[in-house]
């Protein structure tokens, strides 16, 4: 009999799984979706709250005081009106008003050391500088081993024969797989020679690597001392890495001979290795390499340079292995490093307890990945958090299969690899970047490679499609959502979600299993997921309490554009504090809104059903005639355009309004030899299409075409900055002048590209008297 929402509710705060909780052997996706196309949702009335929220569960002896904590008297974003609400609000509110109840479920489902005998626990530091804020800690007397929930408890359970890991890499031709009983095997054994190296609790091992099975062996090895991991993406400059040799201080680091990079030559990781240490103040202890057949390290033993597999191979002979070595909840699992405004990295910092309960239910509640019989294909890199979260931590915590891909979306060796490995490895859910699907689109503009797969049903294991990274826009939602719908599983939907690196797991997204049940093995589906609307990051996960405000940091009408920042406490994946820089943590993150809330750099608003747009980051926000513009609005509206395969906003100074829009399009058919102005049509297409969208506000200044012109990081992102940077120096007829450039871009080349592009394009405006093409400058 199908349960009402409350009945459902009920279910998801009063059961408790078993004792001994075993994953189910399949992954059913039973819901049935809905999907929602409303790309410009008229703007809700203001929130009237009349509830409050409230930590009176929470025992007195969970708390060192009574700090006040922003938000917790207030009801957080939920859907204005009633018949509006989803059991995914319902879920959220609970989490919220009765954290404790909440998260301490979610808890049972792992593996403890030691118990815990509160589940959070309020606090204030105060640091040197004399500030004081409020602070947090999940779990705070448990124990917990990371390693032993991700391999040795799927073994004991039985399920060692089940497969953890893929490995597809199609450049070298190599393919592997590991079942948990033979990853752990090889796990243990590593531990036991690093542990012969002097490597203990506590101490760091930086992973230099790339994405391939012995990296995951190595940052599972290390967390099973109890030694906190730091992983830098392999094929980083020297001066970036040694940076992170400095943040972390390794005592070891773990790298590969060499990398692979689309189809380019190897990339040799023992000159960017060996000049990292000469630039860094720190030396590490010792270097160990994994050989690649592709190329060799000439290993220098004097320099304390070791051979992986030697080390590897001497223990395994001597029957050396080493146990899981617990740590405090609280205690580091790693530290992962994000761009800083100042040039020099931030060290996140992650717990090691709320990182396993709340990735553990975020893989089973949003991506409705339970454990064996479930694959999960993440299309990243494992030095990004996409890749520690949902390539290597989240699919290991549920007993499932994960997915590692050493390729691109196109040129491995076309725009049909992200299919075959739908196919071949019968993947469930799959994650990647907005970036990649338009690379593909580019490369295939009608999506054929899709739909021959489809045609013959190599894609009816896909269940859901999930994007974050960068924002995607609706035309790309709903292509893809329309090919999920014709090809792939019943209900497959694509969801969007929203997060960063500071948090660990999503902030929003769609939950493919909303109910959020404690006991896996039990299906609930009377409840789908909440309707699709493109152009939002859907509604809020469990934990997060996301709000929007002014510039003064008063919260703002429902529906209006502003900052949004987060309510302490942050879900369990949370960061709250960074890697030896209390005093960094408050200015990044708290300083601005006098710890009142936490800034998330990011700028949108709420619609009146809850749902969260996120439209840019906050100093991507364009001020034109005294009315702030998000570039996402704005790219939104041009990618609309059926020639517009990719767009880049940014803003140029004007002498009248301030700033100006500017936009960087790719269009389809699009050559080398093509001019840097678009064609009259081409202009005023999508100069309607911002103006009937956004507004004739939002009038663009100019736009430059080009192939190969808009930076990007290695995670998709768009170096938004440098184009931004070097039409200013257009501006002033300053074409060579250097700009400042993040070691993070993928391909330094787009750089020349749109140098000479921008270059193009201001000389012919000089003679140009056409309002379409001259820049108003």
């Amino acid at each position: 009999m199908p349960l009402s929402l409350r009945q459902a509710i009920q279910f998801i705060i009063y059961t408790r799984p078993p004792s001994s909780s075993v994953p189910t052997p399949t992954c059913p996706f039973n819901h049935r979706g809905c999907y929602l196309l409303s790309r410009y949702p008229s703007l809700p009335k203001p929130l009237v709250s009349t509830r409050s929220r409230s930590y009176s569960s929470i025992p007195s002896t969970a708390l060192n005081k009574e700090p006040k904590i922003q938000g917790k008297n207030e009801l957080p974003a939920m859907p204005h009106n009633q018949q509006d609400q989803h059991i995914q609000d319902e879920v959220l509110r609970h989490s919220l008003e009765n954290p404790e109840d909440f998260w301490r479920h979610q808890a049972e489902h792992l593996h403890w050391h030691k118990s815990y005998s509160s589940t959070i626990q309020l606090t204030q530091k105060t640091l040197k500088s004399g500030v004081t804020h409020d602070s947090w800690e999940w779990f705070p007397d448990g124990e917990i081993s990371t390693c032993y929930n991700c391999v040795d408890r799927h073994v004991l359970d039985g399920h060692g024969d089940s497969i953890a890991i893929y490995f597809d890499s199609p450049v070298t031709n190599t393919k592997a797989k590991y079942t948990y009983s033979q990853l752990l095997g090889e796990v243990e054994t590593l531990a036991g020679a690093l542990r012969e190296q002097g490597i203990q609790k506590g101490d760091v091992v930086l992973l230099y690597m790339p994405t391939i099975p012995a990296a995951v062996i190595g940052i599972l090895a290390a967390n099973r001392l109890g030694a906190i991991h730091s992983i830098v993406f392999g094929g980083f400059a020297p001066n970036a890495l040694a940076q992170r040799i400095d943040s972390c201080r390794p005592v070891a680091v773990l790298t590969a001979s060499c990398g692979i990079d689309g189809n380019k030559p190897p990339i040799a990781y023992k000159g960017l290795v060996e000049e990292a240490i000469r630039l860094a103040g720190h030396k590490p202890h010792n270097v160990i390499v994994w050989q690649r057949d592709q190329l060799c390290w000439n290993l220098d033993h004097e320099t304390g340079q070791l051979d992986w597999n030697t080390l590897v191979d001497s223990a395994r002979s001597r029957g050396i292995k080493a146990d899981c070595v617990p740590v405090k909840s609280t205690d580091p699992v790693y530290i992962i490093h994000t761009s800083g405004t100042t040039g020099t990295p931030k060290g996140v910092l992650r717990d090691a307890g709320g990182h396993a309960v709340g990735l553990h239910l975020s893989i089973s509640y949003l991506f409705n990945i339970h454990g064996p019989g479930c694959v999960s294909f993440t299309a990243s890199d494992i030095g990004w958090i996409v890749g520690h979260s949902y390539i290597i931590y989240g699919p290991l915590l549920t007993g499932a299969a994960t997915v590692l891909y050493e390729g691109k979306p196109v040129g491995t060796p076309d725009a049909s690899s992200f299919w075959r490995i739908v196919e071949e490895y019968k993947v469930n859910t799959m994650f990647t970047a907005p970036t990649a699907l338009r690379a593909i689109r580019r490369d295939d503009p009608n999506n054929q490679s899709f739909i021959d797969y489809g045609k013959r049903g190599a894609l009816k294991s896909l269940r859901a499609l999930f994007l974050a990274g960068e924002r995607s826009e609706p035309t790309l939602i709903d292509s893809y959502q329309q090919l999920l719908t014709q090809y792939c599983a019943e209900n497959a939907d694509v969801v969007d979600n929203w997060w960063s690196t500071e948090v660990g797991s999503p902030i929003t997204g769609r939950a493919l299993v909303p109910h959020a049940g404690k006991h896996r093995k039990t299906e609930v589906r009377e409840h789908p997921p909440p309707c699709l609307k493109a152009g939002s990051a859907g509604k809020a996960m469990p934990g997060f309490d996301v709000r929007i405000v002014d510039d003064e940091g008063n919260e703002v009408e429902r529906g209006s554009m502003g900052n949004i920042v987060l309510a302490m406490p942050l879900a369990p994946t949370g960061f709250r504090t960074l890697w030896q820089d209390e005093e960094r943590f408050w200015k990044s993150y708290l300083k601005r809104f006098e710890g009142k809330w936490l800034d998330t750099g990011d700028s949108g608003w709420i619609d009146q059903q809850g749902y969260i747009h996120v439209m840019a980051r906050s100093d991507d926000v364009l001020n034109v005639s005294a009315h702030r513009l998000s570039s996402g609005s704005i790219e939104q509206a041009i990618a609309a355009h059926p020639r517009v395969v990719e767009v880049c906003i940014v803003g140029v100074p004007d002498s009248l309004k301030g700033q100006l829009p500017f936009a960087f399009v790719a269009l389809s058919g699009q050559g080398c030899a093509d001019p840097a102005v678009p064609s009259e049509l081409v202009v005023k297409e999508i100069q309607q299409l911002v103006r009937g969208q956004v507004g004739a506000i939002a009038s663009l200044g100019g736009i430059i075409q080009g192939k190969g012109m808009i930076p990007k990081t290695r995670s998709g992102k768009m170096l938004r900055r440098v184009l931004k940077e070097m039409a200013e120096n257009a501006i002033r007829g300053d074409f060579e002048k250097e700009v400042a450039v993040p070691s993070t871009i993928e391909d330094v080349s787009t750089l020349t590209v749109a140098r000479a592009r921008i270059r193009e394009y201001f000389e012919r405006a000089e003679t140009e008297t056409d309002g379409m093409v001259k820049a108003r400058l």
